[in-house]
């Protein structure tokens, strides 16, 4: 089966990691993908470390498929080869500064008259139209600004995620908004443009705590690898020096562990720890007694009991200890990729297949340059002048 986006093209203004991996995971999908840089430098993202190989593992993880074409969009010249190349797109992701799309004579009413084939996406950090429309927004930010931090961490010590949620989520939203456009011009409509504020994507995902505080009046606490709504429901150290997580998330789930794997009948039928509430406001007791069992039990004991009890549960790993985490081995989720300093291993994506190279910078100017009919002498001419 052919990818369900082959013959698709998408150039992609962008940097960091919200609209590389919007891109990324389009290209992941089938489409080719043009990253448009700035001939000094590129993507600010290729210089955050050089650890795979020189290159920066920010930049290996969210560019590789895609074609680099080094354009300085600050001359006429560069910006007018920009938008030959959107003239042959169907799509155009971006997470520029705010206003430079407009700028760029990319924004949303400029793209409706010169493009309007094209599905054009948009991410920014509160969206238009607030006061905190013209304010730069990274991951950390977003997330602080959110309350997202407010929930993360442990009481009085507030933490930002460890993944880029506001990033990567803000991004997984621009693919899904690219994809709707895509569909919508495929049954008969034009293009269109569509913004993302990584803002609106973090309250999205704070649905839940919002929910609860605005119908109870009452902030709920971080809780580290804990659950504010449900317990037994956490991380335990075992006997052996591992940790293990342990989840209930229902009264019967609650029962099972009480009987099979504590072996105190007594708990599961103790009207105090009957329902979630109940149990929410004995939590430290429940941690004590689901801890005390752990420590004096290994960790495989554990899991086995816990298996057969139908109860949720995991074991605490490090980053160091997914990279040679079995299941993933057992299902060929590592691939290999070519970078400009050589191949690494990768993982596959989750949706598709394509392990394509990550580009160097510019690898791919001169040969797009050539498919949009320009000259071998005029492309010297160019770089001579720093525009490519």
């Amino acid at each position: 089966m052919s990818a369900p986006l082959a013959g698709f093209t998408v150039v992609a203004l962008e940097q960091a990691v919200s609209a590389p991996l919007a891109s990324r995971t389009l290209g992941d999908l089938g489409a080719r993908v043009i990253k448009v840089e700035n001939p000094r430098g590129g993507d600010f993202a290729r210089h955050y470390d050089d650890v795979v190989r020189g290159s920066a593992a920010h930049f290996v993880w969210v560019n590789r498929g895609k074609e680099s074409v080094t354009l300085d969009l600050k001359d006429p010249r560069g910006l007018d080869l920009l938008h030959r190349l959107l003239d042959r797109a169907d799509a155009l992701v971006s997470n520029l500064a705010p206003g430079a799309a407009d700028r760029l004579g990319v924004g949303p009413d400029q793209l409706a008259q010169r493009h309007p084939h094209l599905v054009a996406v948009e991410i920014s950090g509160y969206g238009p139209g607030g006061p905190l429309s013209d304010k730069r927004a990274y991951d950390l930010l977003v997330q602080a600004e959110s309350g997202a931090c407010s929930i993360t961490g442990t009481e009085g010590a507030p933490a930002k995620a460890g993944p880029p949620f506001a990033d990567t989520s803000s991004g997984l939203y621009a693919a899904i908004a690219v994809l709707a456009g895509l569909f919508r011009r495929q049954a008969g409509g034009t293009g269109g443009s569509t913004h993302v504020a990584m803002f609106d994507v973090m309250t999205e995902l704070m649905g839940y705590a919002l929910t609860f505080t605005r119908h109870s009046g009452v902030e709920q606490q971080p809780r580290g690898m804990g659950s504010p709504a449900v317990v037994p429901y956490g991380a335990y150290a075992t006997a052996d020096g591992h940790t293990v997580v342990l989840g209930t998330t229902n009264d019967a789930e609650w029962r099972r562990l009480a009987r099979d794997l504590l072996a105190r009948p007594d708990l599961a039928d103790d009207p105090r720890y009957a329902t979630a509430a109940g149990r929410v406001e004995h939590r430290d007791a429940l941690d004590a007694l689901v801890g005390e069992w752990c420590a004096r039990t290994d960790l495989a004991a554990i899991q086995s009991a816990a298996d057969a009890a139908a109860i949720g549960n995991s074991r605490y790993n490090t980053t160091t200890d997914v990279l040679e985490h079995p299941h993933l081995h057992a299902r060929g989720r590592w691939g290999e990729v070519e970078t400009p300093g050589g191949p690494v291993p990768a993982l596959l994506p989750p949706l598709g297949e394509r392990l394509d190279p990550v580009p160097a910078l510019g690898a791919h100017t001169d040969a797009m340059l050539r498919e949009l009919g320009v000259a071998d002498a005029e492309i010297d001419a160019l770089r001579a002048d720093g525009v490519v």
